[in-house]
């Protein structure tokens, strides 16, 4: 039986693995994948939206704001890939092209750090000059030597593990950073992010939030677990979005993007491990998942 009409609960891409030896197939099990959903391509098209706007005065911003683990780095992580740098030639004076730029609000921030990460990001870790007014200046030179038109700022909340001084001088330089490039700006974060934006009255009105929340067991829902069940090298279909196996998933994440995803590949390679080739709620029992709330209850 050829690939074409083996494993027709399959994707084409998926049914190529699913004569692989159980190692193999576990390894694919565990590697990350884009799936796409409603929200995630909305947040996608706001961002190629920003990204197409001219320098001007007052740029537009973005907030991807949702709670941990519920999919908003795999989302920037996938713009980002969409807009790669581009390599240095002689067409370019030499220098690469870094269209979008990320990096991670450090914990514990000040400007010196935060201007730091810029500089690691750009590959000038080792940047001999060490005062916040050069990694300033040097930070900027750089933004603009390599042509960065879009900064992202994951895990933005960490601001608030500053002092309150702290925190108001980063949130100046914000400001500041998206005048001083005419770049639109897009922070990540939990809740706490856009309760942070939204303490600075001229950021809140340049920040446009865009919402992640929780899932709910729709149609999207339902929609994902068949995705999810598609991409996984099972011999056997397992009908992921049939209502036992739809609602043991969602009650075990609790709505959680990363949970849900979790769960499925957790009792994938228990499905693989013990030959089942399936994934039934008895192996997503065997799987061990704990849940997030369950989790928080652990003690020592």
């Amino acid at each position: 039986m050829g690939l074409s009409t083996a494993y027709p609960h399959l994707h084409p891409s998926a049914r190529a693995w699913a004569d692989e030896d159980a190692a193999s197939r576990i390894r694919r099990v565990r590697t990350d994948r884009w799936i796409g959903y409603a929200r995630a391509e909305a947040a996608l098209a706001a961002l190629d939206d920003v990204l197409s706007f001219p320098k001007r005065t007052r740029m537009p911003n973005l907030l991807i704001v949702g709670q941990t683990n519920n999919g908003k780095t795999m989302i920037v992580e996938k713009f980002r890939r969409s807009h790669p740098p581009t390599a240095a030639t002689d067409t370019n004076d030499g220098v690469a092209c870094v269209p979008v730029l990320k990096i991670q609000m450090p914990s514990g921030p000040d400007e010196r750090r935060f201007f730091g990460a810029i500089l690691e990001e750009l590959g000038m870790g080792q940047w001999p000059r060490d005062n916040l007014a050069a990694r300033q200046s040097d930070a900027v030179r750089l933004m603009r030597l390599t042509d960065v038109r879009m900064l992202i700022i994951d895990e933005l909340h960490n601001i608030l593990s500053g002092s309150r001084t702290q925190q108001r001088r980063l949130l100046n330089l914000l400001r500041w950073l998206g005048n001083e490039l005419q770049i639109p700006l897009v922070g990540v974060g939990t809740a706490e992010a856009l309760h942070a934006i939204r303490s600075d009255d001229q950021l809140a009105n340049r920040f446009e939030p865009v919402p992640l929340p929780l899932w709910t067991e729709g149609p999207e829902y339902l929609r994902l677990l068949s995705t999810l069940e598609a991409l996984l090298p099972l011999r056997k279909p397992s009908g992921l979005a049939g209502p036992v196996l739809a609602g043991t998933i969602f009650t075990r994440s609790e709505g959680v993007l990363g949970e849900i995803v979790a769960i499925v590949i957790r009792a994938a390679v228990e499905a693989i491990s013990s030959g089942a080739e399936a994934i039934t709620p008895r192996i997503i029992e065997r799987s061990r998942f704990t849940s997030p709330s369950d989790r928080r209850r652990v003690e020592i």
